[in-house]
C-alpha cells in the first residue's frame, strides 16, 4: 500500500499544479522532485514509471471510472471518502492498463473495493475502445514519456484561399466520423470545435499534410489556443491592425482571414496589417507564410524592433493590435528548457521569468500608445503567472495606460464559454480589499492547459477603451 500511497502523493502535486497553471518541465523531473520533496521510500524510478502512465491515460480512466459508478459509492470515513479518487485511479490502471493487469498490493479494503467493480470496469473499458475505434487506447497516446505528444491535431479553414462550405464538405469525406467532443477522436473522425469558428480537432495519427486541401493552402495546421487572440480581435474591414511580434505567422494569416470574412471577397488591396518582426531571419518565414496563406495584399511587414519602429504619430489609422511576445513557452510540448529540480535553476528560471516579464509590459504598453487603438489582445504560450496575471497587474496599475484609459474586456466579450479562466489570487495578492474585483478581472483572462485543454498552454486577455 506504501507504493499506492507515495504514488497518489506525486499524482496531487500534479493535478495541483496544473489546475494552478503552474506545472512546467518535464514529467520525469516533476516527479523526481516531489518525491524529493515528500521523501518517499520507494524507489523514485518505480514510481515515475506508473505515475507516468497513469497520468498519460488519465483521461480515458476518468471515464471508465465515472461509467462504471466506482466514484459514487465510495465507504465515507468520518464524513469523508475512505478512499481517494486517485489512488483509485492508480488501482484501475493497474488492472485495466498495465501488463501485468493486476493490483500489485496485498489485502486491503481500497484493493477489495475496486476488484467489486472489476467486471463493470472491463465492461466499461471494452465500450470505450469500440467507441474510439481501437484495439487498444495505447493507439491513443504517445508511447514516449508523452512531452512532445499532442491530444489533437487542430486544422482551421482558410477562407482566403477557398470557399468555406465546400472546404467543410471535403472535410467531411475525409473524415466522416463526427465526435462531440475532442478527447473522443479516433482516426476517421472530426471534431468542430465550439469556441472558435471554422476550426476542426482530427487525431494526431492523420496525416493531413498529405492532402491536397493542406497542400493548396486550403486548411491550415494551428493549434485551437494559438487560434484564440485572433478571434478574441476580431478585426473587421474597417480595421487596420498592429501585429506586433508577428513571425512565424499563423496569428497574421488567421487575423487576414476574419478580415476577409468579414469584408466579404475582396479587401481591395488595401495592407491592413502592419506585421512587425524584429529578426530578418524570421521576416522571411513571416513573408513566406503569408504569401502562401494568400494574404501578401494585405499585409505590410516591418523588419525590426517594434518598440522603434511603431512610431505612434505615423501609425494613427491603427485601430486594432494583437501582442504574443517572446515568452517562456513553457506551455509548449516537449518544453524541457525550464525544469527546475534545485534552488539554483528555481533562481535561474525566476530571473529569467523576470526579464521576459519586463519585456513583456514594455510592447504591451508601447501597443497601448497607438492614439487611435481602441482594442489591443495579449498572449502567450506560457502557463507562468509571472508572464500573464502578474503583467496585466502591472498593466493596470501604470499611471500613462490609466490615463490612455485602457481597461479590460469583461469576460462576455473573450469567448465567454472558455470554461478555464485567469488566477484569482495573482490579483488578490494586490487588489486585497476588493474581491469581488479580482473574480472579474480573472475572468476576464483566459487560460489553457498543456493537453488537458486539447492543445498547448496559453494566455491570452484583452485590453479596450
Amino acid at each position: 500500500m506504501d507504493f499506492y500511497r507515495d504514488s497518489t502523493w506525486i499524482l496531487e502535486y500534479l493535478e495541483a499544479e496544473e489546475k494552478k497553471g503552474k506545472l512546467s518541465g518535464s514529467l520525469q523531473s516533476n516527479v523526481l522532485k516531489t518525491c524529493t520533496k515528500y521523501k518517499v521510500k520507494n524507489n523514485p524510478k518505480h514510481i515515475y514509471a506508473v505515475v507516468a502512465s497513469c497520468w498519460k491515460y488519465r483521461m480515458y480512466l476518468e471515464r471508465i471510472m465515472h461509467k462504471s459508478g466506482i466514484l459514487k459509492t465510495i465507504p465515507q470515513k468520518k464524513g469523508k471518502p475512505a478512499f481517494s479518487r486517485l489512488t483509485i485511479m492508480l488501482l484501475c490502471h493497474d488492472l485495466l492498463i498495465s501488463k501485468q493487469k493486476r493490483i500489485q498490493m496485498g489485502k486491503h479494503p481500497i484493493k477489495d473495493y475496486v476488484l467489486k467493480y472489476k467486471t463493470r470496469l472491463h465492461a466499461e473499458l471494452v465500450k470505450l475502445k469500440v467507441k474510439l475505434k481501437v484495439k487498444e487506447l495505447s493507439e491513443l497516446v504517445d508511447q514516449d514519456d508523452g512531452d512532445d505528444a499532442t491530444p489533437v491535431r487542430w486544422i482551421r479553414i482558410n477562407p482566403l484561399k477557398c470557399d468555406i462550405p465546400v472546404v467543410v464538405e471535403q472535410l467531411n469525406k475525409k473524415f466522416p466520423h463526427r465526435v462531440d467532443h475532442w478527447d473522443q477522436l479516433s482516426p476517421g473522425s472530426i471534431y468542430y470545435d465550439e469556441y472558435v469558428p471554422n476550426l476542426f480537432g482530427i487525431h494526431p495519427s492523420e496525416k493531413i499534410t498529405s492532402h491536397d486541401l493542406y497542400k493548396q493552402g486550403k486548411v491550415i495546421i494551428q493549434d485551437r489556443a494559438s487560434c484564440l487572440p485572433a478571434h478574441i480581435l476580431n478585426p473587421g474591414k474597417e480595421d487596420v491592425v498592429m501585429d506586433a511580434c508577428a513571425a512565424p505567422g499563423n496569428k497574421t494569416t488567421h487575423l487576414a482571414a476574419h478580415i476577409i470574412s468579414a469584408a466579404g471577397d475582396s479587401n481591395g488591396g488595401q495592407a491592413q496589417i502592419h506585421a512587425f518582426e524584429k529578426e530578418p531571419a524570421r521576416a522571411k518565414v513571416l513573408q513566406k507564410m503569408t504569401s502562401q496563406a494568400g494574404c501578401g495584399s494585405l499585409v505590410k511587414i516591418h523588419v525590426g524592433d517594434f518598440t522603434r519602429l511603431a512610431v505612434p504619430d505615423q501609425f494613427e489609422d491603427v485601430t486594432a493590435a494583437l501582442v504574443d511576445p517572446s515568452c517562456s513557452g513553457s506551455g509548449i510540448f516537449g518544453r524541457k528548457s525550464l525544469e527546475s529540480s534545485n534552488d539554483s535553476q528555481d533562481q535561474k528560471l525566476q530571473d529569467r521569468l523576470s526579464k521576459l516579464s519586463s519585456f513583456q509590459f514594455q510592447v504591451v504598453k508601447h501597443a497601448m500608445s497607438m492614439p487611435n487603438a481602441r482594442k489591443i489582445v495579449y498572449s502567450t504560450c506560457s502557463v507562468h503567472a509571472e508572464e500573464n496575471e502578474r503583467v496585466v497587474i502591472d498593466l493596470l496599475l501604470d499611471s500613462k495606460v490609466k490615463e490612455w484609459g485602457w481597461q479590460l474586456s469583461p469576460r462576455s466579450e473573450v469567448v465567454p464559454t472558455w470554461p478555464r479562466r485567469g488566477i484569482a489570487e495573482e490579483f488578490e495578492e494586490v487588489f486585497r480589499d476588493d474581491k469581488p474585483k479580482c473574480q472579474l478581472l480573472a475572468e476576464s483572462c483566459i487560460r489553457a492547459l498543456p493537453r488537458e485543454d486539447g492543445g498547448i498552454g496559453f494566455f491570452a486577455v484583452c485590453f479596450q477603451r
